[in-house]
């Protein structure tokens, strides 16, 4: 395995944590409040959890969505993993991203989906 930055964490970073994962967050300059659920122990992709680990996840979010909707008061929420380059993954490392959203962003009302249904995005099968 190459370096991989998520397995070595800065303490600093960890908001909460359980037996399998973290939530953790750094300063953002745009996306404020948001932060990511990974894995104490390595796992490229979210195909590759254990059971454990994906309960693990899914109860930290809950934990969570309660501290950011306390804390940042937001009005929505995107929710979302990455997997492999093509996909948008640039760590090697699953990771669940938590993103707070604000209606008074320039972008609001538009999730990831929005952008992947544009015409340009259309994938074309050569047969």
């Amino acid at each position: 395995m190459n370096y991989c930055p998520l397995c070595k964490i800065n303490e600093d970073e960890i908001i909460f944590e359980n037996e399998y994962v973290y939530f953790l967050q750094q300063e953002q300059e745009v996306l404020i409040g948001s932060g990511i659920i990974i894995p104490k122990a390595h796992r490229e992709t979210v195909f590759d959890l254990t059971r454990e680990e994906w309960n693990a996840t899914f109860s930290l979010l809950k934990d969570v969505k309660n501290h950011l909707d306390n804390t940042y008061k937001p009005d929505g929420y995107n929710i979302g993993w990455n997997v492999r380059k093509i996909g948008g993954q640039e760590i090697m490392h699953a990771h669940l991203h938590v993103i707070p959203r604000f209606k008074e962003e320039p972008f609001a009302n538009r999730g990831i989906r929005y952008w992947l249904k544009q015409k340009e995005n259309k994938h074309r099968i050569n047969k």
